[in-house]
């Protein structure tokens, strides 16, 4: 069954799955920070607001290959690259749930509505499913925030990781007008 799904990818597909995930786990330890200095005070988990950076590869690269599944294998590299590396953001082996659901749930919210990242509601939803999901997976192994700071934590994510899918919708735009480019808006995937 794993030999099937991996069969729908070029190589193309593997290297720019591999580069975004590499990008959103390189901009972490700068994004962090940053963004601790707002929650900090407000006892937000930081994560739940930068999610929106963070989801946004995983909505991106959904949206340049065009492919069912591609949300989840960035997220799958994201966590090998955060267990082996041992950046910020390391869950240990928890990483393998945290990192992976965010991309599950983006590309089941695709599968659901019949979308690829071809608008910005579709992208919209797929940030904000994916930022949930990551939110609600590191409340459940580490902060258990009781019921009301949770609802708060979840609102914020869902709104942070909305606008991070539409961040990469609005960065995939430019690049379907490539002529030659080889992206079509009509078919919301890459022309091989």
């Amino acid at each position: 069954m794993w030999h099937k799904f991996m069969d729908r990818f070029t190589m193309r597909d593997l290297i720019i799955i591999a580069m975004l995930a590499a990008l959103g786990i390189a901009l972490h330890p700068v994004i962090h920070p940053l963004v601790q200095i707002i929650t900090g005070p407000l006892f937000i988990p930081t994560g739940a607001v930068a999610g929106g950076l963070y989801m946004m590869w995983l909505v991106l690269g959904a949206g340049i290959t065009g492919k069912r599944g591609t949300a989840t294998l960035i997220g799958i590299v994201q966590a090998f690259l955060v267990l082996g590396t041992g950046i910020i953001g390391s869950h240990g082996a928890m990483s393998l749930l945290t990192y992976t659901m965010p991309g599950i749930m983006a590309d089941l919210g695709l599968l659901v509505t019949g979308h690829r990242v071809c608008c910005a509601p579709c992208a919209f939803l797929a940030g904000l499913l994916a930022n949930v999901a990551g939110t609600a997976m590191v409340n459940l192994v580490y902060f258990r925030l009781p019921l009301i700071p949770l609802a708060l934590s979840l609102s914020v994510a869902a709104l942070s990781g909305g606008l991070g899918g539409i961040l990469a919708f609005e960065i995939l735009r430019p690049l379907w007008r490539f002529k030659k480019g080889v992206f079509h808006l009509e078919k919301g995937k890459i022309d091989d």
